[in-house]
């Protein structure tokens, strides 16, 4: 007699492979593969993969073992992630191997915080019942995601690094960013997550509206790539980007700091014709005041005379306070200061600097002590248009950029990425920096001290970018353009819309 055939559900596999230890184990390797989707690695559906494995473990679970799920995945993703947080506080910081290892560990563990506060909440808003793996998928993780990347965005000065979105730049879903713009981006991203996990935990109906529904999704957001939200402005600019590749260990020294004046004048002058020439973030390491009439005064005669434009990266100081100020000199046919406002903390200044200084090396660095300029400040101009100017990591808040848009033709960027060495963090940010040109249709400058330099056009296409540790100058053009992409409009507004009418849905069926 034929003994009869029992088949396993999907369902009851993924309980078994998420139970015990087996979940965890799960939940630590997902986070560990997201990194692996941002550059340099560029494994794109790593940024959807990973978190469907999260959701799945999350999926049976209870709130406490969300916690802990969500801060082993929070553990793999930033330990593996920002890893390069270590090598700027052991090797330019002055800090012992234990020291260093002890502060990355309390910051990874700290943002791990994020993703095990996503899953509490998420366990306790939507309980375990048969019927909500569609409310849970497709509404509650994706929604609930973008808005633990949003705080995490702007609490304690913001931490956006490895938002999903960022991973996309270059997959069918970068035709969005110019819409929705970076957490758009994270949300489709956790959306489609959540789908593969509906193909794999549902009816056969469901499995095929859900694929239906993914692939609509990708493919839409590709043919968006075709379209060109803003338009040229003039004819493109003959730029260069000087990388004048000083190691971060001697840059602030005194008998080095006439070796950069001269290494810089010599680069620029090479480049005189050019439209518009920029430095790097506090490539002069003295005080404008310092070298104003004399260094600055010649510099600025001889671009005048070529026909150029500068935009140097110094420090101001204010006379009559003392406060200093990290700021981006625009130098020629006009003259003008853009000064940071988004100071990064235990770099442009120490928390508590009282109580922290002389505790640790690392919060005594050169130059720890900036102050924030104004909120409110007229736009660089250089090469008969206006700039939108950015120092460091600012242009790694989408929000704060289109703050000078559509006014600004072009966006400039000043880094110094000298901090994190041969690390993840000059590529990750070069992407990052990619992702402000898709979002407002505007080309990119990008001057760092040691690399990656980069000009980069309106669609978010590397045009050049120079390679790491060594002095180069990047020539090419670059298009100013006018007009204003949906994101610049409308910022982040309608995402947020998204999360909470989502989030509200959520509640009410419960």
């Amino acid at each position: 007699m034929r003994q009869p055939c029992y088949r396993i559900s999907p369902l009851t596999k993924l309980q078994w492979a998420q139970a015990g230890w087996r979940g965890d184990v799960l939940a630590l390797l997902a986070g560990v593969l997201v990194p692996l989707a941002f550059a340099p690695f560029n494994v794109f559906p790593l940024a959807v993969l990973a978190p469907a494995m999260l959701f799945a473990v999350w999926l049976f679970a209870t709130a406490r073992q969300a916690f802990w799920r969500g801060w082993l995945f929070g553990v793999g993703m930033f330990g593996v992630g920002v890893s390069w947080v270590y090598v700027a506080i052991h090797d330019f910081g002055n800090s012992g191997v234990f020291l260093a290892g002890f502060l990355t560990a309390g910051f990874v563990a700290f943002l791990a915080l994020f993703p095990a506060l996503l899953g509490y909440s998420s366990a306790r808003l939507a309980a375990y019942k048969e019927n909500a793996y569609p409310l849970k998928l497709l509404l509650l993780y994706p929604a609930a995601w973008v808005l633990f990347e949003w705080v995490r965005g702007w609490i304690l000065s913001g931490f956006p690094w490895l938002n999903l979105g960022y991973s996309q730049i270059d997959s069918p879903l970068a035709g969005l960013a110019p819409l929705v713009g970076v957490y758009g981006l994270s949300w489709v991203c956790a959306l489609s997550a959540g789908l593969i996990g509906m193909v794999v935990v549902t009816r056969r109906s469901y499995q095929l509206s859900s694929l239906a529904m993914l692939i609509c999704l990708w493919g839409g957001a590709a043919l968006l790539g075709n379209v060109t939200w803003t338009q040229a402005l003039g004819k493109p600019l003959q730029v260069a980007v000087v990388q004048g590749n000083i190691p971060q260990q001697i840059k602030w020294q005194p008998e080095q700091r006439q070796r950069s004046l001269d290494l810089y004048a010599e680069l620029t002058r090479r480049q005189w014709g050019k439209d518009l020439i920029v430095w790097p973030e506090a490539a002069l390491t003295v005080f404008y005041h310092q070298i104003a009439d004399t260094y600055l005064a010649q510099l600025a005669a001889e671009a005048r005379r070529q026909r150029s434009d500068l935009l140097i990266g110094l420090s101001v100081q204010d006379q009559q306070t003392e406060k200093y100020y990290n700021a981006m000199l625009s130098l020629g046919s006009k003259h003008g200061f853009y000064l940071k406002q988004h100071l990064v903390p235990f770099g442009d200044y120490v928390p508590f600097a009282d109580w922290l200084r002389g505790l640790i090396g690392f919060f005594d660095l050169p130059m720890s002590g900036y102050s924030a300029g104004p909120p409110q400040q007229n736009l660089l101009e250089a090469a008969g248009y206006q700039i939108g100017a950015s120092i460091c990591y600012e242009d790694t808040f989408g929000e704060e950029v289109i703050r000078n848009l559509p006014q600004a033709a072009l966006l400039v960027n000043g880094t110094n990425n000298a901090w994190y060495g041969d690390s993840l963090a000059p590529p990750q940010h070069l992407q990052m920096a990619r992702m402000r040109a898709l979002e407002t249709g505007r080309a990119v400058l990008r001057a760092t001290t040691n690399g990656i330099s980069a000009i980069i056009d309106p669609k978010g296409k590397l045009v050049a970018r120079s390679p790491q540790f060594e002095t180069v100058v990047l020539t090419g053009t670059a298009q100013p353009m006018q007009g204003a992409t949906p994101y610049v409009r409308w910022g982040n507004y309608p995402v947020l819309l998204i999360v909470l009418v989502s989030l509200a849905v959520v509640r009410l069926r419960k």
